[in-house]
């Protein structure tokens, strides 16, 4: 389905009408993991993931936290020591945003999986906000695609 965000349903003798919304669009969702790099809330309690992948942009995207994932996430969460790659870095609340995120740094160590529509778009980009799907722990930081080269396969 390359190139392809999903697909319509609509009974056969179905006309389109404008405003008229009438037909269902399954929407194509891939899965691809991220490093945990950062958090909004606190380490036992946190509310955002900030993720990343290695490149040189170092381009991030947030995953808000269910309680239950929350919890999970929470109990392996380790404070970032020196040398964090993001430190001194301000992440903006949303896309084109002057609300900066206020963030906790943690070790780049974490995985997560997560699922969005067309996951990776040209140049990386995830199009939609992102879905966290579960905590990757058989799979390392150096496991994790680089950025922009595509959404992994779940393993597992």
């Amino acid at each position: 389905m390359s190139g392809v965000d999903g697909i319509l349903i609509k009974s056969m003798s179905q006309r389109y009408l404008p405003g008229y919304r009438g037909w269902t669009k399954i929407r194509r969702r891939d899965t691809t993991e991220a490093i945990i790099g950062a958090i909004t809330g606190t380490l036992t309690r946190p509310q955002l993931l900030v993720l990343g992948r290695h490149d040189a942009a170092g381009r991030l995207r947030t995953v808000p936290l269910r309680p239950d994932a929350a919890r999970q996430v929470g109990e392996r969460l380790a404070a970032a020591g020196p040398g964090h790659p993001w430190d001194g870095v301000r992440f903006a609340a949303a896309r084109g945003s002057r609300d900066v995120l206020d963030v906790v740094l943690v070790r780049p160590e974490l995985v997560a999986e997560v699922s969005a529509d067309r996951a990776v778009d040209r140049g990386g980009v995830f199009r939609h906000p992102l879905r966290f799907k579960r905590l990757r722990l058989d799979v390392t930081a150096a496991d994790v695609p680089g950025f922009g080269q595509g959404p992994a396969a779940a393993a597992g």
